[in-house]
């Protein structure tokens, strides 16, 4: 008799203790204002398996870049987008221009890369296939304004299981040695 009466008591105290003790590191990608060392690429973890990588551009001879975006998403799991635009802006500052989709694919990890399934627009969520471990969703970009010396790519936030997580700020640079934009840190 007396556990009827604890459990509807008890029960909400430990739903609670099941919080989200998930804390995103280094949100922002540049850790010295002069952001100098090239890097190959940047993987961003999210909670519950999910993730989001790039590496550097490819320079366009306007000045402007193309990018990729690959997001991991574990079978039974989903992460929806705040918004849909990927915005480049100035060094944490203002938005410089918004990049356009060129493509957005998805495809399970043990299927063939020549099998995707190509989307026209960015969609509200990303949600994992069901004949593999993780479903891929790699999403190609243009800017084709001509970009400044350094900037910030910010991909949009994600909503999994009912929290709102920030998305990695990624810092790119022109390397004159290179004749190329590339991720720095």
């Amino acid at each position: 008799m007396r556990l009827r009466y604890t459990l509807p008591v008890v029960l909400p105290l430990l739903l609670s203790a099941c919080g989200d003790s998930f804390t995103p590191v280094d949100v922002y990608m540049a850790q010295t204002p002069e952001c100098k060392d090239w890097q190959d690429g940047s993987r961003f973890e999210l909670p519950r398996g999910i993730s989001v990588s790039t590496t550097p551009p490819v320079t366009l001879p306007d000045g402007g870049a193309e990018f990729t975006f690959v997001y991991l998403v574990p079978r039974g799991e989903r992460a929806l987008f705040q918004t849909r635009d990927f915005n480049v802006t100035q060094p944490k500052g203002p938005v410089l221009a918004k990049a356009k989709l060129v493509t957005f694919y998805q495809r399970t990890t043990n299927s063939a890369p020549e099998i995707v399934e190509s989307i026209p627009k960015v969609p509200d969520m990303l949600i994992a296939g069901a004949t593999g471990a993780e479903t891929i969703w790699r999403v190609r970009l243009r800017v084709t304004e001509k970009l400044p010396e350094r900037f910030d790519v910010v991909p949009p936030a994600f909503e999994i299981a009912l929290h709102k997580y920030p998305m990695r700020t990624f810092t790119y640079r022109y390397f004159p040695e290179r004749k190329a934009y590339g991720l720095c840190r």
